[in-house]
């Protein structure tokens, strides 16, 4: 069974790793990252802006790098890609 898990250490990691947060301005997401608690074993990861796919793959490597399980889904009916990340 996978161990707890915090959005917060989730997004301190990547930012560490240079990436930035997103945030809504004006209408729109400016382009980063953005964490979502999905329970107490899970964080969701998403990526606003251009180059999703890019940039959820490189955020993949870097955090299965620090040793994180990370699995790539899609929501439903064709909805937003995100990354599911565990501590294993």
């Amino acid at each position: 069974m996978g161990r707890h898990i915090r959005a917060a250490s989730v997004g301190k990691v990547l930012v560490d790793k240079g990436h930035e947060h997103s945030e809504f301005e004006g209408g729109d997401w400016d382009p980063g990252f953005r964490v979502a608690q999905a329970g107490p074993r899970q964080v969701n990861v998403f990526w606003d802006g251009p180059s999703e796919a890019d940039q959820l793959t490189a955020i993949t490597a870097e955090l299965r790098a620090e040793g994180y399980h990370v699995v790539p889904t899609q929501q439903d009916h064709g909805g937003r890609r995100r990354l599911e990340v565990t501590r294993p």
